[in-house]
């Protein structure tokens, strides 16, 4: 299929996990994609490995600074973006009483006003059949100890799906978001975890999931670009659950 052939994308935290697999995809598709990562290593690597139809940016969703030369950047490449993809992110997780002023800000600088000013600095760039999708998650649906801040600020990027496609509706640029359950990304490595304990934690969400198993990136990239494609022409303002029914089948 080359559903994206002659497009492009940006896809922000895309030097691995979810982000790595969608613009693979979108590549194989025919399309070319623009990625950012924190660190030019991990950016440089992910555009060898994706080929030539991939661009990288080296830019930190969490600083506005950055945030705010994404579109000259962008202009390097292409002057045109057909799909936003505003994934940059990681978690971490602590309980009430340990979450400071520096952790709070972290994921909320990095989540929210990552994923606001990614879209809003790349929208001029966009033209009427462009589409935005947000990176949610399960955890806006579920209640999860030590999550509190993380799953507040992806209920913020929740609430960017509706009034953004509101907002957009009349551009034509439709708006739409990927709720993920628990997917092998390295969503961890940020957490201070050491590897045997991440283990640990993943051993204990396995049996919770009703399929029994973690979900591939390339299921996600294939539901992102599912809403991104003209197949999906008529859904707007919606969340796409790909969690294996964890967050709402009982167990």
């Amino acid at each position: 299929m080359q559903r994206f052939k002659n497009k492009c994308a940006l896809i922000t935290g895309g030097t691995n996990g979810m982000g790595f697999a969608t613009a693979e995809q979108f590549i194989r598709e025919g399309g070319s994609a623009v990625i950012t990562g924190r660190s030019e290593r991990t950016v440089n690597e992910a555009v060898k490995n994706l080929g030539n139809r991939a661009f990288g940016i080296v830019s930190d969703a969490g600083s506005y600074q950055d945030l705010i030369k994404l579109q000259q950047e962008v202009r390097r490449y292409t002057e045109t973006i057909d799909m936003v993809f505003a994934n940059a992110g990681y978690g971490k997780f602590a309980p009430i009483e340990s979450v400071d002023e520096a952790l709070f800000d972290e994921l909320f600088n990095m989540l929210v006003k990552g994923s606001f000013f990614t879209v809003q600095q790349v929208l001029p760039l966009m033209k009427s059949g462009g589409s935005v999708i947000f990176n949610t998650s399960i955890a806006t649906e579920m209640s999860m100890p030590d999550f509190s801040v993380y799953s507040a600020a992806k209920s913020a990027v929740q609430s960017f799906i509706k009034s953004f496609a509101a907002e957009l509706s009349a551009r034509g640029i439709r708006v739409n978001g990927v709720s993920p359950g628990h997917i092998k990304t390295n969503i961890f490595n940020n957490t201070g975890l050491n590897p045997e304990q991440i283990n640990e934690v993943v051993h204990h969400i396995i049996p919770a999931i009703p399929f029994k198993r973690l979900g591939n990136p390339s299921e996600i990239a294939s539901a992102v670009l599912f809403l991104a494609s003209g197949e999906a022409s008529y859904i707007h303002g919606a969340e796409l659950r790909v969690d294996a029914g964890i967050s709402v089948v009982s167990h």
